[in-house]
């Protein structure tokens, strides 16, 4: 139990009433998803929105879909249902599309999250999910630790690499899993303006042993943050959104081929130029 449920309930209710203001990440990361369902001839009728934030996820043509979010507020608006990733309500079989976009990244119990969107799908259901892997606010988190040098704080969670990624599909149950990264870089006139975006989009520390930064580190933050800008005195600050991909077992999928016979490296056909942002 590394994350606190409540503060992570109230970041998000916080961030609830202006989160449009701070949906870029996200927006890209519905992009992503938006691509790898595309390319998928299944037509769905149940969706799953887990992690729902203000609703935009787009509803397949013809399909239902429930909401649900750990935070009140973002479920209220969109008349969704309340609940942690890792406590789901829902019924086995009670889906054959569950997307979620932004939120594992900070779920206590990520394998038995994954494990119950598995459940909740029906055969041969798909589960796509996009949140931030290993290697993202590299940039905070280097001024954070300089900054705090002589007694140094976790300030940023841990973070699921790409490889452990695909384990975790494979231990949850699912079949034919896959794991990529997309980074997306932003680049910041100050530390003030990538703090900004973390609260506004929830994103803030939710860990349980978590202490205040105090004003004097802040400040040094601050300096070591510019100190790495480019000449336009800008500061490039990256998030590596790690996409997971898998499908609830049944018998008509297709088998794996044998470990080694492949010809073609499939990260070199999902990778996309990065993207970069101005902030």
């Amino acid at each position: 139990m590394i994350f606190d449920r409540t503060a992570r309930r109230l970041r998000r209710d916080r961030a609830a009433p202006a989160f449009a203001e701070f949906d870029f990440l996200r927006a890209a990361m519905l992009e992503g998803i938006a691509d790898r369902l595309a390319s998928v001839t299944h037509r769905f009728t149940d969706m799953l929105d887990l992690g729902c934030f203000d609703g935009a996820l787009p509803v397949p043509e013809g399909a239902s879909v429930t909401r649900c979010d750990a935070g009140a507020l973002f479920a209220a608006q969109v008349g969704g249902v309340q609940c942690d990733e890792d406590r789901l309500p829902f019924a086995p079989g009670s889906f054959d599309l569950a997307i979620s976009a932004g939120v594992l990244d900070s779920v206590d119990d990520l394998p038995g999250a994954l494990t119950l969107v598995r459940r909740a799908l029906r055969p041969d259901g798909l589960f796509l999910a996009a949140f931030c892997g290993a290697g993202t606010l590299g940039t905070l988190r280097a001024v954070l630790r300089e900054a705090e040098r002589e007694r140094p704080v976790a300030r940023i969670h841990p973070q699921v690499d790409v490889r452990s990624g695909g384990d975790l599909l494979a231990r949850a149950g699912f079949a034919l899993p896959v794991a990529d990264v997309e980074p997306l870089t932003v680049r910041y006139g100050s530390i003030g303006g990538l703090l900004r975006d973390l609260r506004g989009m929830g994103a803030t520390n939710v860990l349980r042993a978590r202490t205040a930064l105090r004003r004097d580190t802040l400040a040094r933050a601050a300096d070591l943050f510019a100190a790495r800008a480019d000449p336009d005195g800008k500061t490039a600050e990256r998030f590596d959104m790690l996409y997971l991909t898998g499908w609830a077992p049944a018998p008509s999928q297709p088998k794996p081929a044998r470990r080694g016979s492949g010809t073609a490296s499939l990260e070199g056909a999902l990778r996309r130029p990065p993207g970069v942002r101005e902030a």
